[in-house]
């Protein structure tokens, strides 16, 4: 029992032993900023019965002449709001149907700057000290960890919080701000990740039915969160490598076609609620004449941009780092030098570790990818040594023996199988050598290995989270292989994506339907395309599953 002193000497109860400890856990950090016996005499001079929520108001009373920080009773609501927003009893949904401000949020107005810091730190130093100044600060539950988060609002979260309440579309916020699109839509995103707004999950999704997850794949692997174009926008190319799958003469792609197209990608991806990428490609999509107007399209929309192309001049890099930064830059090598100059043309080699020392010094994930064959399975494991610390990520695909590509061969199902094995041994010791073809899951469940994503994230990705457009408009599942889908000049993304021959695509190979790890993996379309076998019945003809009959 805590007592009070009055005027004419008598004693009195203010706050009770267990409302005094309760107000030690909710005020923390409030108690923390003053010695022990100045908290005491805090708690004592309070009114009767004091209900924890009055204790902001109190100190308040009793600031002035008292030596008490001048910051506590704005510390105190602080700390209150965060108490109320952990204990409160309003749950957030598991699934919405549409984007809104997530029910736990409190938006509190401070006349103090930095009390967060105070807060998270539990008042122990060190803690940026208090400044006087409006602030308003965030109080939320994460609906991923359901842990009270505090921050200070920033302009941006106040204008995606206005926005969604009063239900502001984002092009006439942009419009309004004199923003590009991108970066409204930029800022809702960075709101959905920390959990302030709360969105529809992705509707780019497996058939569950047709996918089923089991205890070998998750859950995870059915939903995906980015849905990628990867946008062959010339056929303009400075090498004529011996593998190349389509050499053949397609209208250019001009400029305003190309900008309704990125806004085509942008309507999709908002109505899917996933996040947009372009990967820029070709030929060579550096040589397109409105390269740099489509890259800063794709940029204005949100569209995270990519390239696959050749190496360029580091000027070129220059000009494309004063609009956004690419996700990644991507270059070819088919094996070491003289076998590479052989595919790819005398010198090429050579242009490429140079311009990987380019991506390098101007900070930009470089990829080196290689695509398989009979002639180079020996040259890959000696290349990945030679690229390490010389590249981020290096990957090979399977050969597609379609358009040049059909004049190569691929290997022995035997000698392949021997090499994924000691590919992926090879992994463990270079950690730049990336997993990527589906087979590898086949390796890793038989080791009792939890399966990475494969090919794009989610086995044989073809027309699931990412398409092919050509520079005429015409959509293929895979550009590995001809596998048309439709044409974006003719039926928006939308219409080609939902079209019968996507689905066909998408929903993979029938004989791969009870694998265990199907998932995960679904073979490679265009290798069994390459074998003359139907895609759609027939499965990869280099999986070495043993199927459970």
């Amino acid at each position: 029992m805590t007592y009070v002193e009055t005027q004419d000497g008598e004693r009195r109860s203010s706050v009770t032993s267990s409302s005094e400890e309760e107000l030690g856990k909710i005020y923390l950090a409030s108690r923390s900023t003053v010695d022990t016996d100045t908290w005491n005499g805090i708690i004592a001079s309070c009114a009767e019965g004091l209900e924890p929520e009055r204790l902001p108001d109190e100190l308040a009373l009793q600031m002035g002449d008292s030596g008490l920080p001048d910051f506590l009773p704005d510390l105190a609501r602080l700390e209150w709001a965060v108490h109320t927003v952990k204990n409160g009893e309003i749950e957030i949904p598991v699934e919405v149907d549409q984007l809104g401000v997530n029910r736990t949020v409190q938006l509190l107005q401070l006349s103090w700057k930095n009390l967060c810091s105070i807060l998270n730190s539990d008042g122990e130093p060190p803690y940026t000290n208090p400044e006087p100044g409006e602030e308003f600060v965030l109080i939320w539950l994460d609906p991923k960890t359901l842990r009270v988060k505090t921050q200070p609002a920033s302009d941006e979260d106040l204008l995606v919080l206005k926005m969604v309440v009063e239900g502001i579309d984002p092009q006439d916020a942009a419009v309004a701000g004199g923003l590009p699109v991108g970066a409204v839509d930029g800022a809702i995103h960075r709101a959905v990740s920390k959990g302030i707004l709360l969105q529809p999950r992705s509707l780019i999704r497996r058939d569950p039915a047709s996918f089923p997850v089991g205890e070998n794949t998750d859950e995870i692997f059915l939903s995906s969160p980015v849905f990628t174009l990867q946008w062959h926008i010339t056929q303009a190319c400075d090498l004529h490598c011996k593998h190349c799958y389509d050499r053949s003469k397609r209208s250019s792609l001009e400029l305003d076609p190309g900008l309704a197209i990125l806004d085509e990608l942008r309507a999709f991806c908002q109505s899917r609620y996933v996040r947009g990428q372009v990967t820029f490609t070709g030929g060579n999509p550096l040589l397109h004449p409105h390269f740099l107007d489509l890259y800063r399209g794709a940029s204005d929309r949100g569209l995270a941009p990519a390239i696959l192309g050749n190496p360029s001049p580091a000027s070129r890099i220059e000009e494309l780092l004063e609009i956004q930064r690419p996700v990644f830059f991507q270059v070819s090598l088919e094996g070491l030098r003289e076998h590479n100059d052989m595919i790819r043309g005398s010198g090429n080699f050579e242009r490429v570790i140079e311009f990987l020392s380019v991506l390098r010094d101007f900070d930009i994930t470089s990829m080196v990818m290689l695509t398989l064959t009979q002639g180079n399975i020996d040259q890959v494991l000696p290349l990945a040594d030679t690229l390490r610390g010389l590249t981020d990520h290096f990957n090979f695909n399977r050969l597609s023996m379609v358009g040049e590509g059909a004049n190569l061969q691929l290997p022995e199902r035997s000698e392949y199988i021997s090499f994924l094995e000691a590919y992926m041994d090879a992994a463990e010791r270079n950690p730049h050598m990336g997993l990527k073809d589906n087979l590898m899951n086949i390796v890793r469940f038989q080791k009792g290995i939890e399966p990475f994503g494969g090919c794009a994230g989610y086995g044989c990705s073809a027309a699931f989270n990412f398409i092919t457009v050509l520079s005429d408009g015409e959509a293929h599942a895979c550009r590995k292989f001809p596998s048309p889908i439709g044409n974006v000049f003719e039926h928006s993304i939308a219409e080609v994506y939902d079209s019968e021959m996507a689905h066909r695509y998408r929903s993979g190979c029938r004989a791969c339907t009870s694998c265990p790890i199907r998932p995960v993996c679904g073979g490679c379309l265009a290798v069994a395309h390459s074998f003359g076998l139907n895609v759609f019945e027939e499965r990869d003809p280099y999986c070495f599953m043993t199927m459970s009959k």
